[in-house]
């Protein structure tokens, strides 16, 4: 089978990898559909983030879905198309048996350099996963199936802020995880949502999927400033690029006991601590997913959630880095997918 394999920052390979065997409890899948993540971007450009850092090759990818070629005893049938959860939590350790499997100290995540030897990402045109993992994804197209994660993602920030009926939202940062965010908080009850970016075409998305104003921080750097006024305006603020200025900012229109969900991976930020104490802010981090997966897949099905719009780009994989090129630009790209079979 192809794979898609990085080796170094801009060192990125299709090549031939031997087929794994199918175990007890297992699928086999052909791939349909892989989404080019922010993560892989990030090992694609820079050859890892923050600390993380590649240190052998790795087959990339996540965001899939895929066509059931052997089902063993799965109760799955033969062509039926499923999205692929990357999450797989080992359930014996202690934060398992806590239910945070997001925690899972022994945690296999698709297409993972934090440990070492890595974990072997989706991208591959035949892939062999638990049936645990795979959720049907019947009435999606495979593009929609895949990109059942990213909205899990945003789904279990969601839920990390508590209420959200008649909230005033902020979401700074409009890639695909900020778009999907202003969905999922839409989905959930918010009346007001205001996003920001530094890019029209992400904004652009923004407003069509249903943010109220969308603010360019970039053609006007004071205009989020007016949400300060009495000690801020919103409920609760989705921060979704890990850059600090955008957290700084957020903070500063956030009302009192408004509500943090840092979701933007940019590596360690300073904190306005002052503003966060004297408002009684209240700040947490979301990371990953796990019973929001199959959540997000539903909704998808039931069309309460259209993830259509983000899908901006599609190519086969032997064009595989076209893909991760175009999603490097957002300026044109929201989410750059490649079709691994029809």
């Amino acid at each position: 089978m192809r794979a898609i394999v990085i080796h170094a920052a801009h060192d990125l390979r299709v090549e031939d990898r031997a087929d794994e065997a199918v175990g007890p409890g297992q699928v086999r899948l052909r791939l349909a559909t892989g989404g080019v993540c922010g993560s892989d971007l990030h090992y694609y450009n820079h050859g890892g983030f923050g600390a993380v850092r590649l240190r052998e090759p790795m087959i990339l990818g996540h965001e899939v879905s895929a066509f059931v070629e052997d089902a063993g005893d799965s109760g799955f049938t033969k062509g039926q198309l499923v999205a692929v959860s990357p999450s797989r939590p080992c359930g014996t350790c202690k934060f398992c048996l806590e239910g945070l499997p997001s925690q899972c100290l022994n945690m296999r995540f698709y297409g993972s350099a934090m440990p070492f030897p890595h974990i072997q990402g989706a991208f591959r045109e035949v892939l062999v996963a638990d049936a645990s993992q795979c959720v049907d994804a019947t009435g999606l197209t495979p593009g929609e199936a895949a990109m059942a994660e990213p909205l899990a993602v945003t789904l279990h920030a969601t839920s990390r802020a508590g209420g959200m009926l008649g909230k005033r939202v902020l979401v700074t940062g409009c890639g695909p995880i900020g778009v999907l965010s202003i969905l999922a908080a839409r989905r959930a009850g918010a009346a007001e949502i205001v996003a920001t970016d530094l890019s029209d075409f992400t904004l652009s998305l923004a407003r069509k999927v249903g943010a109220d104003r969308v603010i360019n921080t970039g053609a006007e750097p004071e205009a989020l400033a007016a949400y300060g006024a009495e000690k801020g305006h919103f409920d609760v603020l989705y921060e979704c690029t890990g850059v600090a200025a955008a957290l700084a900012g957020g903070i500063a229109a956030l009302r009192p006991r408004g509500v943090i969900l840092q979701l933007g991976l940019g590596g360690d930020m300073s904190l306005p601590m002052m503003a966060i104490t004297a408002k009684e802010l209240e700040l947490r981090g979301s990371f990953r997913f796990h019973a929001e997966f199959a959540v997000g897949v539903g909704l998808m099905q039931k069309r309460l959630i259209d993830v259509s719009p983000l899908i901006t780009h599609t190519v086969s994989l032997d064009e595989a880095e076209t893909a991760f090129r175009l999603a490097s630009d957002r300026s044109q790209a929201m989410k750059a997918q490649i079709v691994f079979s029809d």
